[in-house]
């Protein structure tokens, strides 16, 4: 609709054109199916149960073959038509689930009722975002930001890597940044430590002050307590700058962390990746806490007993969006599945021998494959675990950025990280590896990592630097 504007100080009447995108109710309910955990879609299901009175929850089940038989048959004839749709759906929801009956649903009401529910990161910054004046198309990237942040709170992947890999223009990447950067709690959405504790103190408004400089320009200064020199460089006194150092310290370097979703200790995997008896390995849906649900037949015979047309109308809604509802579980069902089974089939080294032999792999490499487009693998894979025979493990993990040896081998961010991680633990006490020193025993194994961000990959891993690791 044109956007029609009174000019208060002329006498012309303005008329602008302007182009919205609005997602319709059932996408946005398809979406957030997509991107909910086990547990969030559990819920969600129980609360579509309260609401929506044709949904029941199911009790007795319908095989594949007998759905095949029904639709192959050639006697049926169109009036079975809403039979088969019923079968169909009966169909899905055993073909999604392995638990049903009175058992599975004792299991579930004993876990949503025992499961304290602290809220993650992203559920508190989504909440956020959805009260905030973004437009849809902001909203769609601050939401794949969201997703992409770490447990501290940073964004880690660099936001040109994040424009490529959506196929989004840098600018609007940058933007739906800053929108990110202005949510709570003060500092989530930085690159690094530094940006981090700037945000903090400019929502504070502390541009203007000592602290401000200090961490904008000599953060590392600070870390080795060479307060003198910080006071000569700002030409200021050393107790001013000791001053300002403690007030530094109250800020929050990890502002994602007290929200780490270890805070909650149920952490139920949607895929489990094991060898099959052929030797090969596949992947398989777990789900063994989701309700299954079904159209009631007593509201479906309703229809035709001669309802007045309001309630006709009530049911045919009803009925309507509960179909809607089952048909975007097994399409989460479905995507979450063949995104697994292709991160088998590129990570194979991951399930021989660890999270060290991770290759590099990016969402648009499994989109692809799999026909969707990156941003639905990001929602998809977004708060899901799988089992492994390295433990449970969250979808995001497989998913890096990497480095080509010399020999042409792959490695991903999270191998160097290991490789870092050995590397210091096999140290000299006495004579810690600096970070130059790391850089050039990563080059013997062909692996060319700038010293910034083996530095980065060092914080990431809480290890000090060398000058503070000495004598530990």
């Amino acid at each position: 609709m044109p956007d029609i504007v009174l000019g208060m100080a002329g006498t012309g009447l303005h008329q602008n054109l302007s182009q919205t995108q609005t997602l319709a109710p059932q996408i946005r309910q398809s979406l957030e199916i997509l991107q909910a955990s086990t547990l969030e879609l559990s819920q969600l299901v129980q609360q579509s149960l309260e609401v929506n009175p044709v949904l029941e929850d199911l009790t007795e089940s319908v095989s594949l073959q007998e759905l095949n038989e029904q639709s192959t048959d050639p006697e049926r004839s169109d009036t079975s038509q809403e039979q088969y749709e019923d079968l169909r759906e009966l169909a899905i929801l055993e073909n999604r689930s392995t638990g049903g009956g009175v058992e599975a649903q004792e299991r579930r009401e004993y876990l949503m009722n025992s499961l304290v529910g602290s809220e993650t990161l992203q559920q508190h910054l989504l909440d956020q975002l959805e009260v905030s004046l973004a437009d849809d198309e902001q909203r769609e990237i601050v939401r794949i930001l969201i997703g992409d942040l770490d447990d501290r709170g940073y964004l880690e992947t660099p936001l040109s890597q994040m424009a490529a890999t959506f196929g989004i223009l840098l600018d609007k990447v940058e933007e739906a940044r800053d929108r990110l950067q202005s949510f709570k709690p003060a500092g989530v959405g930085a690159a690094d430590l530094r940006e981090c504790l700037l945000i903090q103190l400019e929502q504070l408004h502390l541009q203007d002050s000592i602290e401000y400089d200090i961490v904008r320009d000599y953060l590392n200064i600070l870390a080795r307590k060479q307060f003198n020199q910080i006071a000569k460089a700002l030409k200021v006194s050393e107790d001013e700058i000791m001053e300002a150092a403690k007030r530094i310290a109250k800020l929050d370097p990890a502002p994602g962390s007290s929200f780490d979703g270890t805070n909650n200790p149920i952490v139920i995997p949607d895929l489990k990746f094991a060898r099959g008896e052929d030797g090969d390995w596949h992947a398989s849906l777990t789900n063994e806490y989701l309700p299954k649900i079904r159209i009631s037949d007593a509201y479906k015979s309703m229809l035709s007993t001669g309802q007045d047309r309001g309630v006709q109308s009530y049911l045919k809604d009803q009925i309507r969006e509960g179909r809607h509802l089952i048909k975007a579980l097994d399409q989460r069902q479905e995507t979450i599945l063949a995104i697994g089974e292709e991160i088998i089939m590129k990570q194979e080294e991951f399930l021989q021998h660890g999270l060290s032999k991770l290759h590099p792999l990016t969402m648009n490499d499994i989109a692809d494959k799999i026909g969707i487009h990156a941003t639905t693998v990001s929602r998809a894979v977004h708060g899901k675990y799988v089992d492994t025979p390295f433990g449970v493990i969250e979808l995001r993990r497989f998913f890096a950025s990497g480095y080509t040896k010399e020999s042409g081998e792959t490695v991903s961010n999270t191998g160097v990280k290991e490789t870092i991680q050995k590397i210091v633990e096999g140290e000299d006490k006495k004579k810690p590896y600096s970070d130059s020193a790391i850089e050039k025993l990563l080059a013997k194994q062909g692996l060319k990592v700038a010293r910034r961000t083996i530095a980065k990959y060092r914080e990431q891993l809480n290890i000090l630097p060398s000058h503070l690791r000495k004598g530990f």
